[in-house]
């Protein structure tokens, strides 16, 4: 079976990329250095410093390994060649529930990228879904564990971070 694409917005790449370079760079030197000045330290059976920077390179080491598995499987959405007339992934969608009257504004990545906080959405989480491919005036449904919500699209923008 093919592994499923890492879908990325061009920002994202960058981020991720940049993300990766910092800790290969410099996180490593860093806990590397904290480790040397650890051991210089004596018994290492005692040695909370030794501890504590071993398991920072554990964490390092993984991020490195999990950011390098998302990097070769990527597939980059450049927002500069996504049609604006529908939603797609690197849109900055305006929404209005028609039941609350509520306004939202979601931008669409890929489930790598996504962060509710920041009204990142993935395509594949019930709204990003429903959004897809949907124009301007088009009201769509959302299916949730919590019953139908309909969202009538207002706007479609490109990223404009």
């Amino acid at each position: 079976m093919a592994e499923k694409k890492n879908l990325l917005t061009d920002k994202g790449l960058r981020k991720l990329e940049d993300e990766l370079q910092e800790l290969r760079v410099v996180k490593r030197k860093e806990v590397a250095q904290k480790i040397k000045e650890a051991r210089e330290q004596g018994d290492l059976s005692e040695n909370a410093e030794y501890d504590a920077a071993k398991d920072e390179q554990k964490d390092i080491e993984a991020r490195i390994e999990e950011l390098e598995a998302i990097l070769k499987n990527v597939e980059v959405v450049y927002t500069d060649e996504v049609d604006k007339e529908k939603v797609n992934v690197g849109c900055v969608v305006t929404v209005r529930n028609t039941a609350t009257g509520d306004v939202q504004i979601f931008k669409l990545v890929g489930s790598t990228e996504a962060d509710i906080l920041n009204n990142k959405i993935s395509n594949e989480s019930p709204v990003g879904a429903a959004l897809m491919g949907s124009k301007v005036g088009e009201t769509v449904t959302v299916e949730a564990p919590s019953g139908e919500s309909y969202f009538e699209i207002m706007d479609i923008n490109l990223d404009e971070e």
